[in-house]
């Protein structure tokens, strides 16, 4: 829960900033002589980053945009308040992501460190489960079938249904399709058929797409 509590406290910075502001000349700045819209667009990026592409607070963010300043100020803060009360409260979905993301960290690091040592195939295979587990959540949070006739779907399959729901485009269904295929190299002890340059690849690209599609 330490990076919840990470961005409550950038969040409780960014809206005890923006407490008072003052008009100067065409510009409203902070009682620190820093810019209004400086600050509303730090204290929008701290949304962003705690909150689901289509959740509330992101729709009441947009609404703020469309504001001139101070007024987007002041709404981006309102947005900002209620945000931070919430997670403070456990009653946002984002902090189930951050635990998850908290989860990947520990199985990708672990995987860092087995490359490092030279383990190659255990690395890869680390990567490309936790990336299936990762895919099979993706299709939980975006309300995809994760199975059909009373089994599960393979990991392929949910890859593909959840480039057919738009939860992202085909380019990205190839690239998680690659990367399955050379965890299931690893898996089935085909280690000549990829070197240690893939396997820092892989573990590369799966974190960015863990990063990129929260869960």
């Amino acid at each position: 829960m330490a990076n919840v509590e990470k961005v409550v406290d950038q969040l409780n910075f960014l809206i005890k900033a923006s407490e008072n502001y003052t008009r100067n000349g065409t510009r409203y700045l902070l009682e620190d002589g820093e810019d209004a819209v400086v600050l509303s667009n730090r204290l929008e990026a701290a949304i962003e980053r705690a909150s689901r592409p289509n959740s509330a607070y992101m729709k009441q963010l947009d609404a703020a945009r469309r504001k001139t300043q101070p007024h987007r100020l002041r709404e981006v803060r309102v947005v900002a308040i209620g945000l931070r009360d919430d997670l403070v409260s456990g009653w946002v979905e984002s902090v189930v992501e951050l635990v998850h993301a908290d989860t990947y960290r520990d199985y990708l690091e672990m995987a860092e460190q087995l490359l490092a040592k030279g383990y190659k195939d255990a690395a890869a295979v680390i990567t490309g489960t936790s990336l299936e587990v990762h895919v099979r959540a993706l299709c939980v949070k975006n309300g995809v079938a994760t199975h059909v006739a009373g089994r599960p779907k393979k990991a392929d399959t949910m890859n593909a249904d959840l480039k057919k729901t738009n939860v992202y485009d085909g380019l990205q269904q190839k690239e998680v399709t690659a990367w399955m295929d050379l965890r299931n190299k690893a898996a089935h002890g085909d280690y000549g058929t990829y070197d240690r340059d893939q396997v820092r690849r892989l573990i590369d690209g799966v974190e960015a797409f863990m990063r990129k599609y929260p869960a």
